[in-house]
């Protein structure tokens, strides 16, 4: 397995990865954060069992948190793909790509999965479940 400067590690194959999650303990790795990757994304049901048995997991895409995921926590994507398709169609009306803004995402989403979190033995505080845009029982 191959460390990057930060204590990130970078998997070429599945096998990789269900290796890598025994050791979460043994790095006294109290929690995963998992990003929006399309390794990760392709492996979503694998990582969100893996993390189900060793660590607590917050994913940065609602997908993880819906196939049993502790949580997920990113932009919400319904909103970010209405502002591509605006954009694309300002562009078939003709305005130029170069003198559009950069946008970046301005609406997120918390989903709490709440049977995940207790078979982890997990208690999620009620103002965390306040915030959430979605609570799964």
């Amino acid at each position: 397995m191959q460390r990057a400067r930060r204590g990130a590690a970078f998997y070429r194959d599945e096998s990789e990865v269900n290796a890598a999650f025994p050791l979460l303990p043994q790095l006294r790795a109290g929690a995963l954060v998992v990003g929006a990757d399309p390794f990760f994304t392709g492996r979503r049901d694998q990582l969100v069992e893996l993390a189900s048995r060793h660590v607590p997991a917050i994913f940065a895409l609602r997908e993880f948190a819906d196939s049993g995921g502790l949580s997920s926590y990113g932009a919400d994507l319904a909103s970010f793909f209405r502002q591509v398709a605006i954009y694309t169609g300002m562009i078939l009306k003709g305005a130029k790509p170069a003198d559009l803004l950069v946008q970046q995402p301005t609406k997120f989403e918390l989903v709490i999965n709440l049977k995940t979190a207790t078979a982890l033995g997990l208690t999620v505080p009620q103002a965390l479940l306040a915030r959430a845009h979605e609570v799964i029982e």
